[in-house]
């Protein structure tokens, strides 16, 4: 009898099939290895772009803070030249008063008087001297209150001496400087 043996056929079909099953797995495993290479590249691609897009934020950002800090001196300048403008401008308002203070000073002192010490603080004036009498020191005070140039006087201290058989009266009154011509022109505007 005939022996036909059909298990090396089934054998080799077996053989053929591990190696079909060998080759599709390698091919799924490199495919899925190429897959995994090229989503890790994309990934990092996109990273990159998202770190060189926060680099030129950063550095705008940087930018602007500097213009920031440069605005905020320029500020602080234009403050400091403002207040040196009203400053000025107070000094240039101011000037034609201390011309009129000294000769409303002279035109309110009556016969008899004499200024020893003049003290200015804004416009608060502290006036010192001698007079021969306590009469004369109130008809410069109703002097003072009739100026056009100053007023409120107050009388701080007022002694009587005596030196070489003739009484003097040393005084210290309080004034202000004002400016009643435009105090009434403010009234009337």
């Amino acid at each position: 009898m005939a022996h036909i043996n059909l298990l090396p056929w089934r054998e080799e079909l077996r053989k053929q099939k591990q190696q079909q099953f060998a080759v599709i797995a390698g091919g799924t495993a490199v495919l899925g290895a190429l897959l995994v290479l090229l989503a890790h590249m994309q990934m990092e691609g996109l990273i990159e772009s998202q770190n060189q897009r926060n680099k030129f934020l950063q550095a705008e950002i940087s930018k602007l803070d500097k213009k920031i800090a440069r605005i905020r001196d320029l500020e602080k300048t234009k403050t400091a030249l403002l207040a040196r403008m009203d400053i000025i401008q107070q000094l240039q308002r101011s000037r034609p008063q201390s011309v009129h203070l000294m000769d409303e000073l002279v035109r309110t002192l009556p016969d008899g008087v004499y200024l020893n010490k003049i003290t200015q603080k804004g416009a608060s004036l502290t006036l010192a001297g001698v007079a021969q009498s306590n009469a004369r020191v109130s008809a410069y005070m109703r002097n003072i209150d009739n100026s056009e140039w100053l007023g409120n006087p107050k009388l701080d201290v007022i002694e009587t001496k005596e030196d070489d058989r003739r009484r003097t009266a040393q005084f210290t009154l309080r004034a202000s400087q004002i400016n009643k011509a435009a105090d009434k022109a403010e009234e009337q505007g």
